[in-house]
Formats: C-alpha cells, sequence, structure tokens
C-alpha cells in the first residue's frame, strides 16, 4: 500500500519538472540567445569565405540495338560481307558499357592531358589528378538510357569544358573500338578491290585483243549461261573467303561463325566443279562441237565475267562496309550539349545558416541544463565533483 501511494504523484511530478524545464529555458534565455548569435555570424562568415561551385550537365543517348528493318534490310540485299557489317552491333547499346568506358582510367588519362588537369588541380601525381578529376565528374544512368555527365568547377566555363570534353572522348573512344572490325573490313577490302581491278583491266584487254584479231566471234547461249553462272559461283566463293579472313582476325577456326563460312565455301566449290567438269577450273563448260577458236573465246569470256562478277560483288560490300565504318563514328548521340551554368549549384549558403542554428540552439539547450544542474549542487556534490575533475586531470608525476 505504502509504494502505490508513493506511485501515484508520478505524473504531478512529471508536470512539475517539465515545467521547471521550461522556467529553466526562459531564465536562461540570454545565453541561448547569445550561442545561437554567435553561431549564426560565424556561419556566415564562413559560408562567405566558400567559392562558388558550378555543375555543368551533358546528356547522351548510347546506340540503341537496331530492329530487322531499316538499314539493316537493305544491307542484307548486298549479301555476303554485308551480313557480317550488318550484324557487327559493336557496343551494342547497353548503358552499363558506356558508363564502364566513361569511368575508365583510359578515359580520365585523356581527359587530364587535353585539359592540363594535373596542373589545373595542383595535384602532385597522376593518381591524385584522377581522384580529384573522379570528385569533380559524376556520371548516372537514367532508366531511359539517357547517360548524364556532371561536372564540378569554380569557373562556369571550365564546368562545360569538362563535361564537353568527357562527351568527346567517349565518343572517340567507342568509336576506336567498334572499328576494331568496321575498319578492318573496309581495309581488306579497298586492297581486294585494287587487285580485282587490275585482274578486270587484264581481262579486258585480253577480250578487245583475241576480238581485234579475230575479228567478232559469239558462242550459242548455252555456253553464256553456263559461263556466267560459273562467273557468279567464283564471285560468291572469293567474297565469302574474304569474309572468312575478316572474321579470323578476331576469332578462332572453332567458332561457329567461322565454321558455318568454311561449310558454305566447301558447298560452292562443290557446286563449282559440277558445273565446269571434273577437270576443276580450266575444264570448259559443255557448248557443242565448236572449233578450238571458240574453246579460247569461251575461256577469256570466262575470265572476263568472273572478273566483272567479282569487281561488281565487291564493290558492293566496300560501300557497305564504309557505310557500317561511319554508322560506328556517330554511334554516340549527344542529346544536350553541357552549357556555362549562370547559377551556381554550391555552397548553399542559407542552408549552411539555418542548420548552424539549429545546432547551436539545441547545444545551447544542453548547455543551460547543466549550468542549472551545476548551479543547484549541494556542497557535498560539490566536493565530490571537484575531486573527479581533480583525479581526472593529467599530472607529470603520474607518468
Amino acid at each position: 500500500m505504502n509504494a502505490t501511494q508513493e506511485q501515484c504523484p508520478l505524473p504531478e511530478e512529471e508536470e512539475i519538472n517539465l515545467l521547471e524545464l521550461l522556467q529553466v529555458v526562459a531564465r536562461r534565455k540570454s545565453v541561448i540567445i547569445k550561442i545561437c548569435t554567435a553561431a549564426v555570424i560565424i556561419a556566415v562568415c564562413y559560408s562567405l569565405t566558400l567559392k562558388n561551385i558550378y555543375t555543368a550537365s551533358a546528356k547522351i543517348l548510347p546506340p540503341q540495338k537496331e530492329s530487322g528493318g531499316g538499314l539493316s534490310a537493305l544491307l542484307s540485299q548486298a549479301g555476303g560481307l554485308a551480313s557480317l557489317a550488318g550484324g557487327m552491333g559493336g557496343l551494342g547499346g547497353s548503358t552499363d558499357l558506356y558508363l564502364g568506358i566513361l569511368k575508365s582510367r583510359s578515359v580520365a588519362d585523356s581527359v587530364i592531358k587535353r585539359l592540363s588537369l594535373q596542373k589545373e588541380f595542383e595535384a602532385k601525381s597522376i593518381d591524385e589528378t584522377r581522384k580529384k578529376l573522379e570528385d569533380a565528374v559524376k556520371f548516372k544512368a537514367g532508366k531511359d538510357g539517357i547517360i548524364s555527365i556532371d561536372a564540378e568547377s569554380r569557373d562556369s566555363q571550365k564546368a562545360a569544358q569538362l563535361a564537353n570534353t568527357f562527351v568527346a572522348e567517349l565518343g572517340r573512344r567507342s568509336v576506336e573500338l567498334n572499328l576494331s572490325k568496321a575498319g578492318a573490313e573496309r581495309v581488306f577490302l579497298e586492297k581486294r578491290l585494287e587487285v580485282v581491278k587490275q585482274d578486270l583491266r587484264n581481262a579486258e584487254n585480253d577480250m578487245k585483243a583475241f576480238q581485234e584479231k579475230y575479228k567478232t566471234f559469239k558462242v550459242d547461249s548455252q555456253a553464256t549461261v553456263a559461263i556466267e553462272g560459273i562467273a557468279r559461283l567464283k564471285a560468291e566463293i572469293i567474297t565469302k573467303e574474304g569474309q572468312l579472313a575478316t572474321l579470323r582476325n578476331s576469332l578462332t577456326d572453332e567458332s561457329s561463325e567461322v565454321k558455318a563460312l568454311q561449310a558454305g565455301i566447301a558447298r560452292l566449290k562443290g557446286q563449282l566443279g559440277s558445273m565446269s567438269g571434273s577437270g576443276g577450273n580450266d575444264v570448259i563448260p559443255a557448248v557443242g562441237n565448236i572449233p578450238a577458236l571458240g574453246v579460247e573465246y569461251v575461256r577469256k569470256m570466262r575470265e572476263l565475267k568472273t572478273q566483272e562478277a567479282i569487281f561488281e560483288q565487291l564493290t558492293k560490300q566496300y560501300e557497305v562496309a564504309k557505310i557500317s565504318e561511319a554508322k560506328d563514328s556517330s554511334s554516340v548521340q549527344v542529346l544536350d550539349e553541357a552549357v556555362a551554368p549562370l547559377k551556381k549549384s554550391k555552397p548553399k549558403r542559407s542552408m549552411i545558416v539555418i542548420l548552424a542554428a539549429v545546432t547551436a540552439f539545441f547545444a545551447s539547450i544542453f548547455i543551460v541544463f547543466i549550468q542549472e544542474y551545476l548551479s543547484k549542487l549541494s556542497p557535498e556534490d560539490a566536493v565530490i565533483i571537484r575531486d573527479i575533475r581533480n583525479s581526472l586531470r593529467f599530472r607529470p608525476h603520474d607518468r
């Protein structure tokens, strides 16, 4: 019963204590005001010493994966290497991959070199420069796949230049990665075309000399059709052999693509052998009983038609390779170039002052409560506290 009676007045005591706390705050409000005022003044002075930071943003759209129509459908009409060119996705449309390129050391070093950032950042080493550059530039990707490049600098023009330089380096680096295949294909076709042009000129000169020597000579339509069929097969074989040579620059013979091409070439050579006869390419297709002059004419006509077909096919592939290379060179689309911002992004001086004032207010409340508590200590408690303070004090002879 006594314990219950002693617990009953607790709500009243709590209410009295709360009023006492408010009374302490009111009585020592001058301390609170002084602390808050001092904190605000210090915060204002500190914020004014901070230099303005400007943030410039650039937005880019990585290349998206193509559908089956459009340019790919047009390229597929050329056959042969066009299928390889159309299937060369390069870097594809992966946003994460482009973010990885932007964050790579090679891109950072290129930006540092182009803008002389080590001198501007006053860094002692390239590693320190990279660290400061990482703090100054942020990359983020949205759900829509758009990549934002945010660059900070004390100079608004430098901030825009920094963001745009990253965009330029991303485009250059992605082109280098894509053109490792597209460029190699174009160079191969250029060299092959030079050889084919010379072979075609030789075949034309031989045919012209033959016709000038023996006047006009024609064979029947059956022989002409057979010659044109052989020429087309030879052109397709040479085209696929060129495609195989291009693939072998980046793939091994165990690759499924290489094996498929080798099987296709073997099949075409089998068809060519069946059309030409068991003797191979030197056997004239069945054209009836024609004199030896006709046989010679057929051979020269076949060589001319073959070189014409090869030249036509390789020319198509060369144009396709140039289109693929040009497409790769403009793979990164710049939605928004970075421009010099007119307003600063940092520091937020008003926020600094407000946070300082709020922090100082709560700190001053704590201080006045401590002061109030110390002022009400009994003499015995004051002696105890003094003894504790003296025991905690560092003395040289305690060492």
